[in-house]
């Protein structure tokens, strides 16, 4: 005889409670690099916005400055450890294959009895996460949500590489999420194109280092292939999250990007014709390029600098190395 599975009551939604941030001590201004890769100050920040960005030292973990980031989040929140059922880690950068970065982080935070996994979704992996922390709470699996994006870059690039040394930075953000009586999450557009793997990937894999056929991997990228494919694919993926969403650009107060390159942050804004009211997030320009943490870096900035206000509406949309994007609307804590 067939036995039934009873299920959870979740929430009729979700929203982002509270947001915080770390940011390495160490400020290295493009001059610092330049000399490595054959370049300039200028070429830089023509090609890519940037004009500093923090490396963080050897205390300065993935793991530390997520649960630095942590923290702050929960204290703004008004959340104890102890209430948080889940911790998500979105990072490309621990370099632990076992075990997850995110049970270390629950531990030394104060959630010791949460469930942790880590999102691996390179640049898109914030997003990715914040996606799977709304959908717990709404089916009743959780009630109070960590999601980290954390990167130490500087562990997984060679700083002799012309396509990629001066774009990456150390950081790590974080927000807590919790139940809401009206969503203040939107439904999240999410897809890949693994097609193009080689884009954005590693020189080698583990097992080629193992074997002596490689030397340590680092992250390598084809720049103009990934900015093409960024400024057809961002604008169309925002869009349709704007629909999903039911909100028109006019509703906006933010628009927070992944901070990849600033020539994208602007292609984008001027194909979503987006109001001048709208804040747009610049944050590469003096962080660089931290992969998953670069979203919630950029709104603690924003959020922190009062350049848009609690509730207001905020678009964001990751991508990057799968090629992974993901975007959605949010209400700011």
């Amino acid at each position: 005889m067939a036995g039934t599975i009873g299920t959870a009551a979740g929430a009729a939604g979700s929203r982002i409670l509270g947001v915080g941030a770390y940011r390495p001590g160490r400020v290295v201004p493009n001059d610092e690099l330049v000399e490595l890769i054959d370049s300039s100050d200028e070429w830089i920040r023509r090609h890519s916005g940037i004009v500093s960005r923090r490396f963080g030292d050897a205390e300065e973990t993935v793991v530390g400055m997520a649960v630095a980031a942590s923290l702050k989040a929960l204290a703004q929140a008004g959340v104890a450890a102890e209430e948080v059922d889940m911790v998500l880690l979105a990072t490309m950068s621990h370099l632990e294959q076992s075990p997850a970065a995110a049970p270390q982080i629950a531990h030394l935070t104060g959630a010791s009895s949460a469930g942790a996994m880590d999102v691996s979704a390179a640049c898109a992996g914030f997003v990715h996460a914040l996606a799977v922390a709304d959908a717990l709470i709404r089916t009743g699996a959780a009630r109070r949500v960590l999601v980290v994006g954390s990167e130490k870059m500087t562990d997984i690039i060679d700083l002799r590489d012309r396509a990629t040394a001066f774009l990456f930075g150390d950081g790590a953000g974080a927000v807590v999420v919790g139940p809401a009586d009206t969503p203040g999450i939107g439904p999240v557009v999410w897809g890949s194109d693994g097609g193009h793997r080689e884009a954005i990937a590693h020189s080698g894999s583990w097992l080629e280092l193992r074997d002596g056929q490689a030397a340590w991997p680092t992250l390598r990228m084809n720049g103009p292939s990934v900015y093409r494919w960024a400024i057809g694919t961002v604008p169309q993926v925002c869009r349709r999250a704007l629909a999903a969403a039911g909100t028109d650009p006019a509703e906006l107060g933010a628009f927070i990007p992944h901070q990849a390159n600033l020539r994208i942050v602007d292609a984008a804004v001027a194909a979503l014709g987006l109001p001048p009211h709208v804040a747009v997030s610049r944050d590469v320009t003096d962080t660089g390029n931290t992969s998953a943490a670069s979203i919630p870096l950029a709104m603690e900035r924003m959020v922190a600098q009062g350049r848009a206000g609690s509730g207001d509406l905020a678009l964001l949309v990751g991508f990057g190395a799968g090629l992974t994007h993901a975007a959605m609307v949010v209400a700011l804590p």
